[in-house]
């Protein structure tokens, strides 16, 4: 199994380094990619053409939601979401989580404040196979939480 993660709107790779370590570290071969800017339908394109029925995509904020939008037009093995970006749009950005057919793990931060907790919780449940796991006191970076965020992300992967 392959794990493809991208980064937030505002990085690069290396702002997954952290993530793609402490997968390692847990048995899980991950690597981080660089995603066009701007829009999340171009960045989607890129995960469109690594997805596959035995890779598993996602990453943090953008990068995951990207991989969402790309999931509805190719096959995969699993969606990976680091704090999946809401950003005032919650309607618009999860318009389609229904079409999504396969496994998803969203691990979000309860004091993010990009997507209120409460809402993640109703729009999650637009996902026919979901999991959601949230942290208290860590935000949308997940950093207070990264570690345990990670074993949950492991736990998820193996178990594909």
């Amino acid at each position: 199994m392959r794990v493809v993660l991208g980064p937030g709107a505002s990085g690069g790779p290396e702002r997954l380094a952290a993530h793609i370590a402490g997968l390692r570290r847990r048995g899980i071969e991950a690597e981080a990619i660089a995603l066009p800017r701007g829009k999340a339908e171009r960045a989607a394109k890129v995960f469109v053409d690594l997805a596959g029925p035995d890779v598993v995509i996602g990453g943090q904020s953008f990068g995951g939601r990207s991989a969402t939008l790309a999931a509805v037009d190719r096959e995969c093995k699993g969606l990976l979401l680091f704090s999946f970006p809401l950003s005032g749009k919650g309607a618009e950005r999860t318009a389609h989580f229904p079409r999504i057919t396969c496994p998803v793990l969203m691990l979000q931060g309860e004091r993010d404040q990009l997507s209120p907790i409460d809402q993640i919780r109703e729009y999650a449940k637009l996902l026919p196979d979901v999991r959601l796991v949230t942290f208290p006191g860590a935000g949308h970076t997940l950093k207070e939480a990264l570690e345990p965020a990670l074993d949950e992300a492991a736990a998820f992967l193996h178990g594909l």
